[in-house]
């Protein structure tokens, strides 16, 4: 069975100079969109700060990650009731916060909701406004629908922009990527555009449901920044024992990605994110077509990609009252 690096291999975009920037740590900074925005390629993801760790070692790993180059800091209102977010708002204490670019995520599907939200993220991550906001779990075909109604959450985000309480605005979500066309179809008709958008981009997403063919050259059309997550997939990719995590990751930041987020709880992962960073260069054709080789038949049930045929990784699906 021949496996090409067919859609959007970075080998084949003419990668522009800017993706390979480094600094002297190694890591990589890119430009978020069309937002003129520089970011750092890896992004360190909320979800994992609020594991079981004590306090005093996420606030470690978030100031560690931020002095070796790591700028984009990921999060949710529903991470952990809140404790992923109130972590990450002391670890940026004492100068961090004015050192990074600090986005969140809400449930929150009507106005009223998402305002509150809103407001209880800032209080949490101790800060005035946010770099991005960003309306999570866009996981049903009606989530849409209900964002851009009269009374939706939308307005409230706007009004909260207008206020000064965020910059940029996007999107997430990890299930179909005709939910994510939909919230795109939406936005171009209510003349919106979204700054990013966060979606699954790993080797198993090349073969089954993909983002990577569906989503990803709708987002390059309109200059909206490309924020990859689940390029380990939470570990489940790892079951496979076909991909190293370091593949994993080459994977994702070959991609037009302007930042993968990776899950890091520990100094361990920490450093093997920035070996992922340091290691990277554009990929050839040869060297995709070998991953998507190695992952193809694995891939084509979604097995390793639990995010997208459970519902072990939806948290408003778990907790609906989140959606209010």
């Amino acid at each position: 069975m021949k496996v090409t690096g067919t859609g959007l291999a970075a080998s084949a975009m003419n990668f522009p100079s800017w993706a390979v920037e480094k600094n002297s740590n190694g890591m990589i900074y890119r430009t978020l969109g069309k937002t003129g925005e520089k970011v750092s390629a890896i992004g360190l993801g909320g979800f994992h700060i609020g594991n079981p760790l004590m306090e005093s070692e996420s606030t470690k790993i978030v100031r560690s990650a931020i002095d070796r180059g790591i700028t984009f800091m990921d999060n949710c209102w529903d991470y952990h009731d809140g404790k992923s977010e109130m972590r990450m708002g002391k670890a940026l204490r004492d100068g961090y916060r004015e050192k990074v670019f600090l986005m969140t995520k809400i449930d929150g599907r009507s106005k009223m909701g998402a305002a509150r939200q809103i407001d209880e993220s800032l209080q949490r991550l101790q800060t005035d406004h946010l770099d991005l906001l960003q309306f999570h779990e866009i996981i049903r075909m009606n989530d849409p629908d209900r964002i851009f109604a009269s009374g939706g959450a939308l307005e409230a985000v706007q009004e909260a922009k207008q206020a000064g309480k965020l910059r940029y605005i996007g999107f997430t979500g990890h299930k179909d990527p005709s939910i994510h066309l939909h919230m795109l179809d939406l936005a171009e008709k209510n003349h919106f555009h979204f700054d990013t958008v966060q979606m699954p981009l790993n080797v198993m997403d090349a073969h089954y449901r993909s983002f990577q063919h569906q989503v990803l050259p709708v987002l390059l059309s309109r200059q909206i920044g490309v924020l990859g997550m689940k390029s380990i997939g939470s570990g489940e990719i790892l079951r496979s024992h076909a991909v190293t995590p370091i593949e994993c990751l080459h994977y994702a930041l070959n991609l037009p990605t302007s930042v993968v987020i990776n899950g890091i709880d520990s100094v361990k992962l920490l450093d093997q994110a920035f070996e992922a960073a340091s290691t990277f260069h554009p990929m050839s054709e040869e060297e995709v077509a070998a991953l998507l080789y190695k992952t193809a038949a694995l891939a084509a049930a979604g097995e390793y990609e639990p995010f997208k045929t459970g519902q072990k990784y939806d948290s408003t699906a778990q907790h609906p009252l989140y959606l209010n």
